[in-house]
C-alpha cells in the first residue's frame, strides 16, 4: 500500500507515544520507510530501541550525532528526503511551539525544513485540549495547511472521558494510506458547499436564527478542498475562519442571499453540499428602525424562505450530485427519507437531536447516510465532525463512482 514511501514519524511526550510502536510497525509492514524522531520528554513514555526495532532505522532526538566528530542529524535534509511527516501524539507543548514557529529541538526543526505534507494528531488531558489556547494553536496549524488528524472521544489517562485521546494508530494509518492513494480522488471536480445558520432581519438590531455553528459544512469543505475539489463555500454568519487555495469563502447573512448565491454557483458544479442550516422562514416585514419594547405583546409575521436544496433539485442536471442535511427529533428516517426524494437529492446525512454529542455546536456528530438509489441507510459511531466529514465524502465518491 506504501511502497517506498518516506515517512517521518515525530513523537512528542504523552502516554499515547506507546501508539507510536503500532504505527510504525503498520507503516513499515505496509513496504513505507520510517524514520522516528522523538522529542527527549518522549523517551520517558516509550525507549527509542523499540521504535528502532520497529522501524530498522535509528532513532533521531537531538542534532548531535557524535559529538566528538561533529556529526549531526541535519533536518534540513530529514525534511526534504520525506514524502509526508506525521507527528503522532503532538502533545500540547509541542503543538504550540509548531503553531508559532519555536524550534528548539530535531523534531520542530525538521517540521520548519518540511516540504511535505504534514499531519498532526494530537494527544493530551480534555481540558488541555478544550483551552481556547490550544484550539487556536490547532487552527493556526490547520491554517498554514497541515492536516490535523482530530483527538477522538473516550476515556483519558487523567480518568475523564471526552476528547483528548490520539486517534487509533489504525486510523491514522488509513488517514495516511489514502493521502498517497485517494489524495485527489475529487481533482478537476466543483463543489458547491454550504455552511452555518442564517439571519432573518427582525429590526437592525435583532433577528430570527439558529443555533448552527457552521463546522460541520467547514469540515467538509477543507476536507474536499484538500481531495483536490475547487470549493465555493457559502456561509452564513459564523465564527470560523477557513484558509486553502482552493476554496471560495463567500460570506452572506440571509437565506435570500445564501439562496441568490447558490443559484449564481450551482449550474457550473459537479457537486452540492447543503449542511447549512437555513431558517425556513423569515419576518414579512422587517422594520427600519429598532422597535421599541413598548406594548405587552407583538405580533410578527412571517413567511416561508425559498427552499435552496429543493431549487437546485428542479434544476439539476444527470451529471450533478447533491447531498442534503436533515435534522430530526421524530420519525427521523421517514422524514429524511421523504427529503431526499421530494427534493430530488442523491445522498442526505441525518442527524438525531436525541442522539448525545450530535447536531449543532458540538464538535463531535453521529449520522446516517442515506442513498436516493435504494433507500439504503448507512449508519455510523459518534466521531469527530472533521471525521463525519471524510465519512460523508466517501460516501458521495462510491456513489459517483458506482
Amino acid at each position: 500500500m506504501l511502497p517506498n514511501k518516506k515517512i517521518l514519524l515525530g513523537v512528542s511526550g504523552s502516554i499515547a507515544a506507546y501508539k507510536a510502536a503500532i504505527l510504525v510497525r503498520s507503516l513499515v509492514k505496509a513496504g513505507a520507510e520510517v524514520q522516528v524522531i522523538m522529542t527527549s520528554s518522549a523517551k520517558t513514555f516509550i525507549t527509542p530501541l523499540t521504535l528502532a526495532t520497529l522501524s530498522k532505522n535509528p532513532v533521531l532526538s537531538a542534532f548531535s550525532k557524535d559529538d566528538d566528530t561533529g556529526e549531526w542529524n541535519n533536518h534540513v535534509n530529514l525534511g526534504l528526503w520525506a514524502d509526508l511527516m506525521v507527528i503522532a501524539p503532538a502533545s500540547a507543548h509541542t503543538i504550540a511551539k509548531l503553531a508559532h514557529g519555536i524550534c528548539n529541538d530535531l523534531l520542530t526543526a525538521t517540521y520548519l525544513s518540511a516540504r511535505c505534507p504534514v499531519y498532526v494528531a494530537p494527544a493530551m488531558d480534555l481540558d488541555m485540549y478544550q483551552h481556547p489556547t490550544t484550539q487556536a494553536n490547532i487552527e493556526k496549524l490547520r491554517s498554514y495547511g497541515n492536516h490535523i488528524i482530530d483527538a477522538a472521544h473516550g476515556e483519558l489517562a487523567s480518568g475523564l472521558v471526552g476528547i483528548g485521546r490520539m486517534a487509533e494508530p489504525e486510523q491514522i494509518f488509513q488517514r495516511i494510506s489514502l493521502h498517497f492513494t485517494n489524495n485527489q480522488a475529487l481533482a478537476g471536480k466543483k463543489v458547491l458547499i454550504t455552511a452555518g445558520p442564517t439571519y432573518e432581519t427582525i429590526d437592525p438590531v435583532r433577528y430570527i436564527s439558529n443555533a448552527s455553528t457552521g463546522k460541520m459544512g467547514y469540515a467538509i469543505a477543507q476536507r474536499m478542498a484538500e481531495m483536490g475539489a475547487e470549493v465555493v463555500l457559502v456561509s452564513g454568519p459564523t465564527g470560523l475562519h477557513i484558509h486553502h487555495p482552493g476554496i471560495e469563502l463567500l460570506r452572506v447573512r440571509s437565506a435570500q442571499q445564501m439562496y441568490e448565491a447558490c443559484m449564481q454557483y450551482f449550474p457550473d458544479c459537479h457537486i452540492a453540499v447543503m449542511a447549512a442550516a437555513v431558517s425556513d422562514y423569515t419576518p414579512q416585514h422587517p422594520s427600519d428602525q429598532k422597535i421599541k419594547k413598548i406594548a405587552d405583546e407583538i405580533n410578527l409575521r412571517l413567511i416561508k424562505t425559498k427552499d435552496i436544496a429543493a431549487s437546485l433539485g428542479k434544476i439539476k442536471k444527470s451529471s450533478q450530485f447533491i447531498v442534503g442535511f436533515a435534522l430530526e427529533t421524530q420519525n427521523e428516517e421517514k422524514n429524511a427519507i421523504e427529503k431526499l426524494h421530494g427534493k430530488n437529492l442523491d445522498l442526505i446525512v441525518l442527524n438525531s437531536l436525541n442522539d448525545q454529542g450530535a447536531g449543532f455546536a458540538y464538535d463531535t456528530n453521529k449520522v446516517k447516510i442515506i442513498s436516493r438509489a435504494d433507500n439504503h441507510i448507512q449508519e455510523f459511531s459518534l466521531k469527530t465532525k472533521q471525521e463525519v466529514a471524510q465519512d460523508i465524502i466517501d460516501a458521495i465518491i462510491t456513489h459517483l463512482h458506482e
